[in-house]
């Protein structure tokens, strides 16, 4: 259940290696990620433990045939670190969203999710849009899923584009709380002539540029 390397036009996915830890360093400075208080030097250590980290995940997530879930390098058509992707697993009251149910009282549900980071100097060529639609697409066909989507917050205008441009649907929180629950784009499955795609259980992602 890998993730492959998928090519695009212009654009690629690959998987993470030990040499991307200052490309990873750079990326969540520049988007301003970086942990409150940690000296240059702790916050390299900081995202070298994750990236071992993700290594091995993603070696023990493959033997034991589970969901590859972690990021993947989005680069762009010169080869270059862009950013990042990934599948990641999301923990919210989906059911709260007036095309997922309208329920103000549903509880939190375990979903599969898409991540993706620009750092700023690539973002506006569409490299986003790109990766997003080469991963889901990958989803769809591979992992079977019904549905993805993408969450962010509600001014973040250039992932709720992304999301637009991916045809997703764009659903906001109808209440206040939780406040990391904020703006949720829904891309359903391609039909498929012959085959019942009525949607299960909704998929999330966290999306940031």
């Amino acid at each position: 259940m890998s993730v492959p390397r998928l090519e695009g036009q212009g654009v690629s996915i690959r998987p993470l290696r030990l040499a991307d830890i200052d490309d990873c360093c750079r990326l969540y400075h520049e988007i301003g990620w970086d942990e409150p208080g940690l000296s240059p030097s702790e916050t390299r250590d900081q995202r070298q433990a994750w990236l071992d980290w993700a290594l091995r995940n993603e070696q023990q997530l493959a033997a034991l045939h589970q969901p590859p879930y972690g990021e993947r390098v989005i680069c762009d058509g010169d080869g270059a670190f862009a950013g990042l992707i990934g599948i990641v697993p999301r923990l919210e009251p989906f059911g709260r969203l007036p095309g997922l149910g309208g329920d103000p009282d549903a509880r939190l549900t375990a979903e599969v999710g898409l991540f993706w980071a620009l750092r700023p100097a690539w973002q506006g060529r569409g490299l986003a849009t790109a990766a997003a639609r080469l991963l889901s697409g990958w989803m769809f066909e591979s992992l079977g899923l019904q549905r993805i989507l993408a969450g962010t917050e509600y001014e973040n205008a250039a992932s709720i584009a992304v999301m637009r441009r991916l045809g997703m649907r764009i659903e906001a929180n109808p209440a206040q709380e939780p406040r990391w629950f904020q703006i949720t784009g829904i891309l359903e499955a391609p039909q498929t002539e012959g085959r019942n795609t009525s949607p299960p259980e909704p998929a999330a992602a966290s999306a940031r540029l």
